[in-house]
């Protein structure tokens, strides 16, 4: 009854429903909550503060900005289904508002980042060289992969292409993903310069994969995800192009406090932390199977692996089959 009473009062409020609804729609800062309410932050980190409390939401900090997700799902999936069956009873005029000033806050932050891209694709190798000594980092990453081949391999924001160049030999088919058509332009000067053949690169978004359901057997995420505006959407679209048994791997830092990463190189994450990438992989079907922690430099690498769990038809079929 407690915890009845808990969400009912923090329900209680027109802004705190529309937090609600925004949050299931992705993880926001609190000023970019306020952007899209269109009030103070103060004001906004108050509502915040009481969904919280009634574990509706969690907030987390990074640097100088606090995010806010939704909370555990035992307490948001029952509020999150009334809600939705008395949303078909009438049309909410504030879920509409609220979803377009959305789109232009995701607009700002995918053009910035775009822009940050394009301005930056010449250096962007050295650039990644400045965090941490990208020798360590591919080195790591090879000896976790191993030697095996696969049959189907996909670099997820490829930029320069530098995953297809060490690792399209271990498959024999190698695609390579990126948004900006400059990254793509270096991407393929360079994969022609090393005589790499078996390698395709196509323009398109770590949202919308451009490979069908269960078509390969790794993707690989290397210093990307720290871009993302949805990391876990980010995961949960790779793990829908992997197989059974596929593999993922994620490359990035760990949590840390260089906030000039945001301003300066366009950073949405500071880092994720071991919880976080696991919670992601369990909500795409992903097992954790190894972690690796490169430290040196201002900033500590991490190395995320992970496998597509088979799913509960396939498992059917093979105990059937067996």
């Amino acid at each position: 009854m407690t915890i009845a009473l808990d969400i009912f009062r923090a329900l209680a409020d027109g802004t705190r429903l529309r937090i609600l609804a925004l949050l299931r729609t992705m993880e926001l800062s609190v000023g970019e909550l306020a952007q899209v309410l269109g009030q103070s932050q103060p004001r906004v980190s108050r509502h915040v503060k009481i969904l919280c409390d009634a574990g509706l939401a969690e907030r987390r900090k990074e640097g100088s900005w606090v995010f806010v997700a939704l909370g555990a799902a035992d307490r948001v999936t029952p509020v999150a289904d009334a809600l939705d069956a008395w949303n078909t009873l009438a049309p909410d005029h504030w879920a509409t508002a609220d979803a377009a000033r959305l789109a232009a806050v995701r607009a700002d932050r995918a053009a910035s980042a775009a822009q940050w891209f394009e301005a930056n694709a010449r250096e962007w190798d050295a650039i990644r060289s400045l965090h941490i000594a990208e020798e360590q980092v591919e080195a790591a990453i090879g000896a976790v992969l191993g030697e095996n081949k696969v049959r189907q391999m996909i670099d997820i924001g490829t930029g320069t292409g530098r995953m297809l160049e060490l690792f399209a030999g271990h498959a024999e088919q190698a695609l390579g993903i990126d948004r900006s058509s400059e990254m793509l332009r270096l991407a393929r000067a360079k994969l022609s310069s090393h005589g790499i053949d078996n390698a395709e690169l196509r323009q398109a978004d770590l949202y919308a994969l451009p490979l069908g359901d269960g078509a390969a057997d790794l993707a690989i995420v290397h210093h990307v995800l720290h871009f993302a505006q949805q990391p876990g959407a980010a995961i949960a679209e790779a793990a829908r192009v992997l197989g059974s048994g596929g593999r993922l791997l994620i490359a990035d830092f760990a949590p840390h406090d260089c906030e000039e990463l945001r301003t300066r190189d366009a950073h949405t994450r500071l880092g994720f932390s071991d919880e976080q990438m696991t919670t992601w992989f369990a909500a795409a079907g992903l097992a954790p199977e190894r972690i690796e922690t490169l430290e040196g430099g201002e900033l500590t690498v991490k190395l995320w692996l992970a496998r597509k769990r088979a799913s509960a038809e396939q498992t059917v079929h093979e105990v059937k089959a067996a």
